[in-house]
């Protein structure tokens, strides 16, 4: 029995240079970037080299790349340090129901300090109205953050219609773009988003876990989160992990332009729905002009976790959902307005750009066995 990994979204497996590269940099170049003699000299020419590659990737300046302990922290950062930086502004934030956690839960931390939080719902396909959006921006909103792509259904969000929304009502406002699930996977440039703030991960793209970024446009206030030395220009203190940023960094090199891999995805998402569409009982909660990466489906009658180990005993591996729910039922699809039973049999099929037809077919024969035997079971 092969291994099909089709949970990419939730992480990807660590390419061979990455892991490389964070051996060397753990062995050969394991000084303290901060130190002032030979190897901490070192250590920082390849910390700095590692800032450039992933600010040439994203279109911005190596000075306004941040490294951080993953994605999670980086939308705290830009979350909480950027709404508190600008309180004197105003206490308006504008977001939507569909965020990550880490996104969702600083606003809550927000609102038990003041701050006034606007969650805009999506629509049936997942995706937010722009209208509605520009609609929630007032002369007090001092930020909004809007994913590029949702990490539960491949929805793409009206980032850049936020960007003008918020220049046309003339707002104070900052834009933040939780951009993981769509770093390295779709072109687009910081400058081009219109983004004042933009998060991305590193085991998202085939980098360790552990290690992420955030672009703070030059001239941005962000307050620190973390208090300490006054590492990454005061905003991120602590020693910086060299061999996971480092690794993160070569994946980054190494990875295709995305329009290389997006047709790709492309085709496999086209397989798949194909394939689903011969069978009784699914029905499929991603948008047709989603991300090509992620198909999110419910197996109708079979509960998500069941069908999910029963395709695992198969070798085939999807998530219930985001990985970070751990089993909870989704509120993306709950704010979409899914049935209950869509809902709970809900799960997340995610490719890399290493995925192959084959994996798609071993789903689609471990879903068609998991809806025959499972239904009898109920």
């Amino acid at each position: 029995m092969g291994e099909h990994y089709l949970d990419n979204s939730a992480t990807t497996r660590v390419l061979p240079e990455a892991a490389g590269e964070a051996l060397r940099l753990m062995t050969e170049c394991y000084g303290n970037p901060s130190s002032l003699h030979t190897l901490g000299f070192q250590a920082k020419k390849e910390l700095d080299r590692a800032r450039e590659i992933i600010a040439r990737r994203l279109g911005a300046l190596p000075e306004e790349i941040v490294f951080t302990g993953g994605g999670t922290e980086a939308n705290n950062l830009a979350i909480l340090g950027a709404a508190r930086a600008r309180k004197r502004m105003g206490r308006h934030i504008v977001t939507t129901q569909i965020e990550h956690d880490s996104v969702l839960n600083a606003c809550k931390q927000l609102e038990t300090e003041g701050f006034r939080v606007t969650y805009l719902a999506p629509g049936t396909d997942g995706n937010i109205d722009p209208a509605e959006l520009e609609g929630a921006i007032g002369p007090d909103t001092v930020l909004v953050s809007l994913m590029l792509c949702n990490n539960e259904t491949g929805a793409i969000l009206p980032v850049q219609a936020a960007a003008r929304a918020i220049k046309r009502k003339r707002s104070p406002a900052l834009l933040h773009t939780d951009c993981v699930q769509a770093f390295c996977k779709l072109d687009f440039t910081v400058k081009g988003l219109g983004a004042d703030l933009c998060t991305v991960s590193g085991h998202k793209v085939h980098g360790p876990k552990g290690v992420g970024a955030l672009y703070v446009k030059k001239g941005v206030r962000v307050l620190p989160i973390v208090y300490g030395g006054g590492q990454e220009r005061g905003l991120r203190s602590g020693t910086e992990s060299l061999p996971l940023i480092g690794a993160f960094a070569k994946a980054v090199e190494l990875a295709p332009r995305a329009s290389e891999t997006l047709a790709k995805a492309g085709a496999l998402r086209e397989l798949l729905l194909k394939e689903l569409a011969g069978l009784p009982g699914i029905e499929v909660n991603s948008p047709a002009d989603g991300l090509g990466y992620i198909v999110n489906l419910s197996a109708l009658g079979v509960r998500a976790e069941t069908m999910l180990h029963f395709l695992a005993g198969r070798g085939v591996y999807v998530s219930a959902g985001s990985a970070c729910g751990k089993a909870k039922p989704s509120h993306v699809l709950e704010a979409m307005g899914l049935s209950r039973e869509r809902v709970a049999s809900a799960i997340r099929v995610s490719f890399s750009r290493f995925s192959a037809e084959e994996d798609v077919y071993a789903l689609i024969e471990g879903l068609r066995a998991g809806l025959s035997s499972l239904e009898r079971e109920r």
